[in-house]
């Protein structure tokens, strides 16, 4: 299976440097799994109670926690459940010396992803966290295949679903605009019928790439619904910039497309005034889509505005 995904083209495994959060009240325990932790690469934090453990946690979110479950204040335990809750997407490894307390079935069924009893060996710790590491790395591009596109990487219909409802419902809850931009890429079926279908990817890659490199980076969201639709979500934008983007977006895909299509877009915002975020989401859909449907009908290869007498062609 790692081998599998590993070859996909689109799929990166995650390589982000791990950051491992170190708990006991045996500050010779500390001392020697963070020094030896630190040689093998890890960014460590040390914490001597459950506690000071939930401080740092707080601060700044740790990949992996590994904890004593004997501890004063806040035990093993009490910690695990507190960080499964809080940060469900960080593992615990649990070590303790007293086995007749708790059990490796007390400790997985609580939630840890491991269990070392003391007296343990560093190789042994090294094995299960890159075990550990593994699993994440498996974890995190299962959850990346079940939210995209495969051939162009862009986010799919069903996580668009789920991300329209929590944005509008973030907008709505924060008072700031947002804008849906729905695409469609004209003539796309000549391409697909008189050129082929390999043909056909070409020009969605192409798109894809342009979506890409013609939005804000870490603010816009940019989706593939399947066929030759796609869409846009953009908050934080006044009108003119929501507009700027999907100019930019036409005459960039213009620019670089071979096959001679062009693309028709629909663009609307978000009205507040409904304020239930379900009528909300439905209506900015239906919106854009009815502006999409506009420019279509008139010709495509042009931008319609939704609420607004404006046609950009």
């Amino acid at each position: 299976m790692d081998n599998f995904i590993s070859d996909l083209p689109f799929i990166k495994l995650p390589t982000e440097k791990q950051k491992i959060l170190i708990v006991d009240d045996d500050t010779s325990i500390l001392d020697l799994l963070d020094h030896f932790l630190q040689r093998k690469g890890f960014d460590c934090k040390c914490a001597e109670n459950g506690k000071k453990a939930l401080e740092l946690l707080e601060a700044s979110p740790f990949t992996i926690v590994i904890t004593d479950l004997i501890m004063p204040q806040i035990d093993g335990m009490e910690l695990l459940k507190i960080v499964k809750e809080s940060w469900p997407d960080t593992d615990v490894i649990v070590m303790t010396g007293y086995t007749k307390n708790f059990t490796y079935t007390d400790v997985i069924r609580a939630g840890a992803s491991d269990f070392v009893q003391k007296p343990f060996t560093l190789d042994e710790i090294e094995a299960k966290l890159q075990r550990l590491i593994k699993e994440r790395q498996l974890r995190h591009t299962l959850k990346r295949l079940s939210v995209r596109d495969g051939l162009t990487d862009l986010f799919n219909r069903r996580f668009f679903d789920h991300k329209l409802k929590e944005e509008v419902t973030r907008a709505l809850r924060q008072k700031y605009p947002l804008y849906l931009l729905l695409l469609d890429i004209d003539k796309f079926k000549e391409v697909n019928d008189m050129q082929g279908h390999q043909e056909g990817d070409k020009v969605l890659v192409t798109l894809a790439d342009t979506l890409k490199s013609s939005t804000r980076d870490h603010v816009d969201l940019l989706f593939r619904f399947g066929g030759d639709e796609f869409a846009v979500l953009i908050p934080y934008a006044s009108e003119d910039q929501a507009v700027a983007i999907a100019e930019r977006i036409r005459s960039n895909f213009l620019n670089k497309v071979s096959s001679d299509v062009t693309i028709s877009m629909g663009l609307a915002k978000i009205d507040p005034s409904l304020k239930d975020p379900e009528k909300t989401k439905k209506k900015l859909f239906l919106d854009a889509d009815e502006a999409l449907y506009s420019a279509k009908k008139d010709g495509g290869n042009k931008l319609v505005i939704k609420g607004s007498h404006t046609t950009k062609d």
